[in-house]
């Protein structure tokens, strides 16, 4: 998933930020000028709380500095009484799991038509299509089942599809990671799998 956080978030905000900051690629950013991010990392992941890697900006973890966890912002959102909030992961993330691929489906059509429509178009994958810049070996899909998004057992967990993630981990948890997805989910800044900054096109990693 490096590759689709680098094209998915932190592309796309870097681009934002040098919007708001009135300096669009290719100007120079001069070195007193910089934005101060905020980012929801939790307690729970500390380790996926770094800097940015661009002088213009500047990240903060507002709680971790507060020393909160997830059940800590959960139990002060509900103190609010505001309604369950769900974790966080990008619209077609391949960590999903079946609840929610469901979810997606049944309360916004809308969307579920852009995720189907977002999986068939990486069937193929592009020039660049991983980590190092290597072209895809095969085919991508969301789901784990290896096909197309609208037709995955997203109802179900088919007995091959159990056979796979049970040779792929071995665990106990492998059930409720078929259903709820991984554990450790993503946020707009880092996904499960962790990004490397480079060079690219646009020259938004200087």
């Amino acid at each position: 998933m490096q590759r689709s956080t680098g094209e998915y978030k932190i592309k796309p905000i870097k681009k934002k930020v040098r919007e708001l900051l009135g300096y669009p690629y290719p100007q120079r950013i001069p070195k007193d000028v910089f934005v101060e991010q905020w980012v929801g990392i939790s307690t729970d992941e500390f380790h996926r709380a770094k800097d940015a890697d661009v002088k213009y900006m500047h990240n903060r973890h507002p709680l971790i500095d507060l020393g909160w966890s997830r059940a800590d912002c959960v139990r002060y959102l509900t103190s609010l009484g505001l309604a369950d909030t769900p974790k966080s992961s990008c619209l077609g993330c391949p960590f999903h799991g079946n609840a929610q691929w469901r979810h997606i489906r049944d309360t916004s059509p809308e969307e579920w038509r852009d995720v189907v429509e977002f999986d068939a178009a990486i069937r193929k994958g592009n020039a660049r299509a991983n980590a190092e810049g290597n072209r895809l070996l095969g085919e991508a899909y969301l789901h784990r089942s290896r096909v197309p998004l609208d037709q995955a057992p997203i109802d179900h967990v088919t007995a091959a599809e159990w056979a796979a993630l049970q040779q792929e981990l071995g665990a106990e948890e492998d059930a409720e990671q078929l259903e709820e997805g991984v554990p450790d989910g993503c946020s707009p800044w880092t996904c499960r799998g962790e990004v490397q900054p480079h060079q690219d096109d646009f020259g938004l990693a200087s």
